[in-house]
């Protein structure tokens, strides 16, 4: 890896005091929606911890924007204390300097801040996962999620950096884990992408398989507690999606392209209330337009989307 200088078992041991993690701040920037700009799902709670089974574990994808290919190495820095992964790509020092970090499942942001004179992560992000779990995000250039911001998988929440403890110099790279309840170093799990184990030490991987397909579903760009209850093609560019939640009466609407994965491209989801304004998401998105979200208990709805040159509209419908 290019790392230029060597991080200290002193930060493995104030890791190990701290329990691997510190407490919440609030430091950082607003916080940003996923990379298309829309919004994130709901929040995931950490629960205590509990024995570390492969089914229980969210769907994590690589930890960079579909279809880059970076390489991962769990052994070149003398602070990795078990599972933990270096990424970097290009072929020099800082190549990857400011290049776009994700959220590698959906969740809720514990931690957004330096860090630098406690661990020696410098900018840190952790996200905590449903069912006890937890990806920890280290060295940011920048961090763009501040503490309780839901995310969504894929979203971005910083850049790579080389940021750490004064005195300390590295290159830059992003410093990856994941972690499982409490008991530092114990609780750090093997890195699975896309339900396949990292190959460890050291492995070269494309982020969301290569990006053949689009890694976010309608039900988590939308949220926990939202089904699907009508959709519409879109030519092949993309299907529009309608959801509803039944806990709480509202109807969600996200178009999920199926084309030009990764590349931002003209797309819009819109929901409209009967008697009430129409809420439309439309840009330039990479991966899905939305989520747009209206409460209707018992009242009519008119959805649709665009993406390329084909669109929907549907009549005021689904009026449950």
């Amino acid at each position: 890896m290019r790392l230029t200088g060597v991080l200290t078992t002193g930060f493995a041991l104030l890791l190990a005091l701290a329990g691997g993690a510190v407490a919440a701040s609030p430091a950082g920037a607003a916080p940003a929606g996923p990379a298309h700009t829309g919004g994130a799902v709901a929040p995931a709670q950490a629960t205590p911890a509990r024995a570390a089974t492969a089914s229980m574990a969210p769907a994590f994808q690589l930890p960079f924007p579909c279809g880059q290919a970076w390489a991962g190495n769990s052994s070149a820095s003398s602070a990795h204390r078990s599972w933990e992964i270096d990424f970097n790509r290009g072929d020099s020092a800082d190549a990857d300097l400011g290049d776009t970090v994700v959220a590698a499942a959906a969740g809720t942001v514990g931690i957004s801040a330096h860090q630098g004179s406690v661990n020696r992560f410098g900018n840190l992000v952790r996200i905590d996962h449903e069912g006890g779990w937890s990806t920890y995000y280290a060295h940011l250039n920048s961090r763009s999620v501040s503490v309780g911001a839901q995310v969504a998988k894929g979203q971005q929440i910083g850049t790579v950096g080389k940021t750490s403890a004064p005195g300390n110099n590295i290159s830059a790279h992003l410093h990856y884990e994941v972690r499982l309840g409490s008991g530092y170093p114990g609780n750090i799990q093997k890195a699975v992408f896309d339900g396949v184990t990292f190959g460890y030490p050291a492995q070269t991987l494309t982020a969301c398989g290569g990006g053949s397909a689009n890694p976010y579903t309608p039900q988590e760009i939308c949220g926990s507690g939202y089904d699907v209850v009508d959709s519409a093609a879109l030519g092949t560019a993309a299907t529009v999606y309608l959801l509803y939640n039944t806990a709480n009466g509202n109807n969600c609407v996200t178009t999920v392209k199926r084309t030009s994965l990764g590349t931002a491209t003209a797309t819009t989801a819109y929901l409209e209330v009967q008697g009430k304004t129409r809420i439309t998401d439309t840009g330039n998105f990479a991966y899905y337009a939305g989520p747009v979200r209206a409460a209707a208990p018992g009242t009519c709805v008119k959805w649709g989307g665009k993406a390329g040159n084909a669109t929907y509209d549907s009549p005021f419908e689904h009026c449950g």
